[in-house]
């Protein structure tokens, strides 16, 4: 039987009660048996210090999943996306962008410039509570590159 590992998740979003949602969500897979480790940057450019390990990030871990917003201060998403799809290092990393954007074309960019996938948050906290399950649990068994 394989043994499971941490899973490390970096959440970029600047919206304080949807990072909580999220959380949350992180924290009842915990007490289910399930090990997680949850990071949060706040904004673009805290993302990128982080997975580029610059200042306080020096020692950040190297995430297996990243949740990215689109809409961030600082440094767009898009930008973080295209970051980290053209570093070396990084590019391997699965990027699930979940946003409230509907647009077709931010989708289309998204994918095109390597998002695994592109979620839509939805309006209630029930709602976003059973995607973010759906999330989990597909990533849970995916096989993942170190």
């Amino acid at each position: 039987m394989p043994v499971e590992r941490r899973m490390t998740i970096l959440v970029v979003e600047d919206d304080e009660m949807d990072y909580e949602l999220i959380e949350r969500s992180v924290r009842s897979l915990e007490k289910a048996g399930l090990r997680y480790d949850l990071h949060w940057a706040k904004d673009g450019a805290e993302a990128l210090n982080f997975l580029f390990r610059k200042g306080k990030f020096a020692d950040a871990p190297r995430p297996n999943l990243i949740l990215l917003d689109l809409k961030l201060p600082k440094k767009s998403g898009m930008e973080v996306l295209e970051a980290i799809k053209g570093d070396e290092r990084l590019r391997k990393i699965p990027v699930v962008v979940l946003t409230v954007s509907t647009d077709e074309e931010e989708m289309v960019r998204a994918y095109d410039s390597g998002a695994a996938g592109f979620l839509n948050k939805p309006g209630s906290p029930e709602d976003f509570d059973r995607l973010l399950t759906t999330v989990w649990d597909y990533w849970r068994i995916a096989r993942l590159p170190d």
